[in-house]
């Protein structure tokens, strides 16, 4: 008789640390799928709005307007309402010129050198439509000795000389990472498997204190150390090792293969995610686990629609059949 397996826990969250651009959490009771589609989702399906459109009225710059439109584009923007926005695909609202409020947003910029001295053009210079979506170093404070810290003059996109001007209308987009990168709202994300380290403790102590030390050190990482006062091996930090395996190597050159087991646990994940800044990376996981939620909805719904298909099917042959 077949038996059925039932799992009633839940995945669990536990932050370690928190930041507007970064978090370092912990995803325990679930496995590496589920893991690998929330990193999946984070750098390229969680939306963003960037700049997707730009009509350049006058440009004297030394560079091109392609080339102007792609840097405009690569600046991350403000994005806590992209959630909410919709598609311009999508929006019956507007035609698609910037001036719906549902789906893009319209920044200006005017610049024009007058000066012998070299103008920066800079995102501080981008006026927005909606001051809630603004480039995201717009707000950042001066520095503690009262003089403006390079990043907060802005992100660069040109330099001007005496008599050269830049004058445009950018919109921007909701849009997602899969469809181009200038959407993503992720700078870095990666999790790693929660290692598992035992010491074979009878081997160890075969082992001088020399030994000790050389095995130690042949680790990359500063996972284990010798306590200076009971002389034993301990793991110090377990979440350093990197997999390399230099340490069961040398173990295994010194004769004592077995020295040190480590597990790599399918079951829980360390993870590290850094933000670009369009949003909080903190809500970048929230909005993941509400997209991935949604995927899985579809695909529920399609096997719930397929399953009463092949239900109907089946009833249907039974009664041309004469079963009825």
């Amino acid at each position: 008789m077949d038996t059925v397996t039932s799992y009633t826990r839940f995945p669990t969250v536990r932050i370690r640390e928190l930041k507007d651009d970064y978090i370092k959490f912990e995803l325990k009771d679930t496995d590496p799928s589920i893991a690998n589609a929330l990193r999946r989702i984070m750098i390229a399906e969680v939306p963003t709005l960037a700049i997707d459109l730009v009509e350049i009225e006058t440009n004297s710059s030394v560079l091109n307007d392609e080339f102007l439109s792609h840097r405009l584009g690569l600046i991350p923007l403000k994005s806590e309402r992209a959630m909410e926005m919709r598609l311009s695909r999508d929006c019956d609202a507007c035609d698609g010129d910037g001036s719906c409020m549902y789906c893009s947003v319209e920044f200006t910029l005017n610049v024009k050198c007058t000066s012998d001295q070299t103008l920066d053009v800079t995102s501080h210079d981008l006026i927005s439509s909606d001051p809630s979506v603004v480039p995201v170093d717009n707000n950042l404070a001066q520095d503690i000795n009262g003089f403006d810290a390079p990043e907060a003059r802005g992100i660069l996109i040109v330099k001007l000389r005496r008599g050269q001007e830049l004058k445009l209308r950018a919109i921007a987009r909701k849009g997602i990472g899969k469809d181009h990168a200038k959407w993503s709202p992720a700078a870095t994300v990666a999790f790693q498997f929660e290692p598992e380290i035992h010491i074979n403790e009878a081997l160890m102590e075969s082992l001088s204190l020399e030994e000790k030390k050389e095995w130690v050190d042949s680790c990359p990482t500063k996972v284990f150390e010798v306590d200076p006062q009971t002389q034993q091996v301990v793991v110090v930090d377990a979440e350093a090792y990197t997999y390399d395996e230099e340490i069961l190597k040398k173990a295994e050159a010194m004769g004592k293969t077995g020295l040190v087991d480590i597990i790599s646990r399918d079951d829980s994940f360390i993870f590290t995610v850094e933000s670009t800044g369009a949003i909080q990376a903190s809500q970048m996981f929230i909005n993941a686990i509400e997209i991935l939620k949604t995927k899985l909805d579809a695909v529920r719904l399609s096997f719930d629609t397929e399953e009463a298909d092949d239900q109907f099917g089946e009833l249907g042959a039974h009664m041309r059949g004469g079963g009825m």
